[in-house]
């Protein structure tokens, strides 16, 4: 499948626990998805692959019309770890390639072995009295160029990075041989990314955000509060209720009309029906404008935050 058919709408499979996962994709691609964003991170990849079998078996689909994406975990940055990686992500799937495979985080982490923990998290020993992240100097350069060997292979049909900045992206373009098909980023109303987003344009390169509703995607890890969701705002409200549509679903055709893919995450049917049913109705330029002026450079998965208070490890990538 060529990077311009990858679906808009997506699931992502980020915090959905195992025993809820199988079903999830199952009920997602029933319920008319051909687009699923894993990692090994997420911890869940064996039921992802469950549920994409039991679907494929049952003729919901063909492995062909699923676009299926994974990521690159930090400890596994150095080249030689690169394509083991790779193909655990595919045997826990239950795949023979990966539509498109993307670098996590550019954070090089020290490498952890698959036998002694996997996934193996943000800490290095989780063992010992405190806890920290162990970096490790492995250059993105390098990592990129293993990633290239992936396509080359056969493993993966394109490769792409999440959580770059512009400076990233621009370094990134004058050594890659094979350029990067996607960015995924966080990417809301209170974090628009305009400048990040308009690079990307230059290069070709489609912008995938995560967390595309924002705080709602962060409440239950205490990372955001109620009062933080964007889907409250009032220009929000009254474009839902000119359009008779949820605020949720306003909020996601916002960033669909910005170019973006987006992949918002539920477990519970009615909403995922909800999250993919955009395509039947159009903001106006007033309501893209208004909706966009929301921005508040508001990052809720910020390294520079969050590691320093769950990982004893100050490490920040964004200015």
């Amino acid at each position: 499948m060529s990077i311009s058919n990858m679906p808009l709408v997506g699931l992502g499979l980020w915090k959905i626990a195992k025993e809820d996962c199988a079903k999830t994709v199952y009920d997602a691609i029933a319920a008319g998805y051909r687009h699923l964003d894993s990692a090994c991170d997420y911890g869940n990849e064996v039921q992802v692959g469950l549920g994409i079998k039991q679907a494929i078996d049952d003729g919901l689909c063909h492995r062909e019309d699923l676009w299926i994406t994974s990521k690159l975990w930090n400890t596994y940055h150095a080249p030689e770890n690169v394509q083991p990686a790779l193909e655990k992500s595919l045997k826990d799937l239950g795949l023979d390639y990966l539509d498109l495979y993307l670098i996590h985080f550019p954070i090089a982490q020290a490498f952890v072995p698959f036998e002694l923990r996997y996934p193996p998290e943000w800490f290095f020993d989780p063992q010992v009295e405190k806890p920290t992240m162990k970096l490790a100097k492995v250059p993105l350069y390098q990592t990129w160029a293993a990633m290239e060997n992936l396509v080359e292979q056969g493993l993966v049909k394109h490769i792409g990075v999440c959580n770059y900045n512009s400076a990233l992206i621009h370094d990134l373009m004058t050594y890659a041989i094979i350029p990067p098909a996607v960015l995924q980023i966080e990417s809301h109303p209170y974090n628009t990314q305009e400048k990040l987003i308009a690079t990307c344009n230059a290069y070709g390169i489609k912008v995938t955000a995560f967390s595309p509703l924002g705080a709602l995607s962060y409440l239950e890890l205490d990372m955001a509060k109620q009062e933080d969701a964007v889907i409250h705002q009032d220009v929000v409200l009254a474009a839902a209720k000119r359009l008779q549509k949820t605020p949720a679903q306003i909020v996601l055709r916002w960033n669909i009309q910005r170019g973006c893919a987006i992949i918002p995450k539920s477990t519970k049917l009615a909403r995922l029906k909800e999250n993919i049913a955009l395509f039947d109705f159009e903001l106006n330029l007033e309501e893209m404008t208004a909706i966009s002026a929301l921005n508040r450079n508001k990052r809720f998965n910020d390294p520079g935050e969050f590691c320093q208070a769950a990982f004893n490890t100050f490490h920040a990538i964004y200015d």
